[in-house]
């Protein structure tokens, strides 16, 4: 029985991170039932890893479970499932390609501001915003939503708030972490300037 007292070594398979991992081997089943059209399937196996999401960052917290495996495993099941549910709607032309866009075009961003980070040999530490948090959810909700009917002329006004919500937010968080992602390369190649 876990105990909150346990010690979990930095590396260790988990219950966190086996339930990351489920959710990360869930994003092929997730798509290829998405193009099958087969969308009520598809919104359970979405939610489905929404719950794991969750539960793996309960057990990760509350019970010393937390792991640098699990950090680093974390966000990529949540990119990957987020991703490709975003390009797999798009190109079945049920949710509007420039919110695919906008989407994935913020996380490509990030994605190559890590990599400068990686050619500088700077560290990065990053705590998710609650901007962030809350754009993720908002891109969930999009999913979700479109996901329960899927046709583009059902729940309009719904669908279009949620989609130019979800695109503002996706906009400003990418520039929220562009901006802070600048200061800490300046502030961390100042540091080494030897003048």
């Amino acid at each position: 029985m876990l105990t909150p007292d346990q010690k979990i070594p930095h590396f260790s398979i988990n219950i966190p991170n086996t339930l990351t991992i489920l959710r990360i081997l869930l994003a092929p089943a997730f798509v290829i039932i998405l193009l099958r059209h087969q969308y009520l399937y598809a919104l359970l196996i979405f939610a489905a890893a929404g719950v794991s999401d969750g539960l793996d960052g309960f057990i990760a917290k509350h019970y010393n479970q937390r792991t640098i495996l699990g950090a680093f495993l974390d966000p990529i099941a949540d990119k990957v499932l987020i991703l490709s549910a975003y390009i797999c709607l798009a190109s079945l032309q049920i949710v509007p390609i420039w919110i695919a866009v906008i989407v994935i075009s913020r996380d490509v961003i990030i994605g190559i501001g890590v990599a400068i980070f990686g050619i500088f040999n700077v560290r990065l530490q990053v705590n998710p915003s609650l901007i962030s948090k809350f754009t993720t959810c908002l891109q969930i909700a999009t999913v979700i939503l479109v996901l329960i009917d899927p046709d583009p002329r059902a729940m309009v006004i719904a669908k279009a708030v949620l989609y130019w919500a979800t695109a503002g937010f996706t906009v400003a968080s990418g520039l929220h972490y562009i901006y802070a992602g600048v200061n800490m390369l300046q502030d961390a190649l100042g540091h080494e300037d030897p003048d």
